[in-house]
């Protein structure tokens, strides 16, 4: 069984949904026989390199509210994140372009460590307080999980590789994934957000037993606890 997990590094409750779906991997029956490949989705495709100043400052702007109350939304989720045995330093967190992190997953796919890479990535980013977009933090992070440095400064110039992750989002477009993390089983059955691991076991087992082609992805907004998305509009 394939499953299929678009998620974004610049995605808290993408790596919030990473550990929940580890926890529910690990109690289905069928586990070994599961085969999981991370796709590309960019929050904000249009992002610079790197985005100065205060992230609680910006999430008061883009929505309107206090940065007190930002700052709030934040603490929401670093408990979230907590509850998960996840260190999440929004303070340290340096936002910016994804799309090289990317190359670096796809990249990763081909030497049978792209989960090692993903998780990588996300810590880097949550809990070490690193640019993702910068090359040589990439390059590092991928000698961190054993891929030579040489084959990473080549992926992240080859134009191959930077349409590879274009399909992947177009992929996205096409199965009406809006929000991540969103989880796909078989081009089949799907659901987005960071639900509890209960909810993705039920997944992983329907997928199983049916594999019966659904025409829609199940999803819910951010903030109702059962599963979180990270959306264009935000968290």
């Amino acid at each position: 069984m394939h499953v299929e997990i678009w998620s974004d590094i610049a995605c808290p409750w993408c790596y919030i949904g990473k550990r929940r779906f580890e926890a529910a991997l690990a109690r289905f029956e069928h586990r070994d026989e599961v085969e999981v490949t991370w796709r590309a989705f960019e929050l904000d495709p249009d992002a610079p390199p790197e985005r100065i100043g205060d992230r609680a400052v910006r999430l008061a702007e883009k929505y309107g509210i206090t940065v007190e109350r930002a700052r709030q939304m934040e603490q929401t989720v670093v408990d979230a994140a907590a509850a998960e045995g996840l260190d999440f330093r929004f303070g340290a967190a340096r936002g910016g372009c994804t799309f090289d992190a990317h190359k670096l997953i796809d990249l990763a796919h081909d030497h049978g460590v792209q989960d090692e890479m993903k998780e990588s990535l996300l810590r880097a980013y949550f809990t070490e307080g690193e640019l993702v977009s910068d090359h040589e933090t990439l390059v590092a992070l991928a000698g961190e999980v054993g891929i030579a440095e040489d084959e990473v400064r080549l992926a992240l110039s080859d134009e191959s590789r930077a349409a590879r992750i274009r399909d992947e989002e177009a992929d996205a477009r096409k199965l009406g994934i809006t929000s991540v993390p969103t989880f796909v089983v078989d081009r089949a059955l799907g659901a987005s957000g960071a639900h509890p691991p209960d909810a993705l076991l039920d997944l992983l087992r329907q997928g199983w037993a049916a594999r019966t082609p659904v025409s829609a992805l199940a999803g819910n907004g951010a903030g109702d606890g059962a599963g979180e998305v990270c959306g264009p509009d935000g968290c």
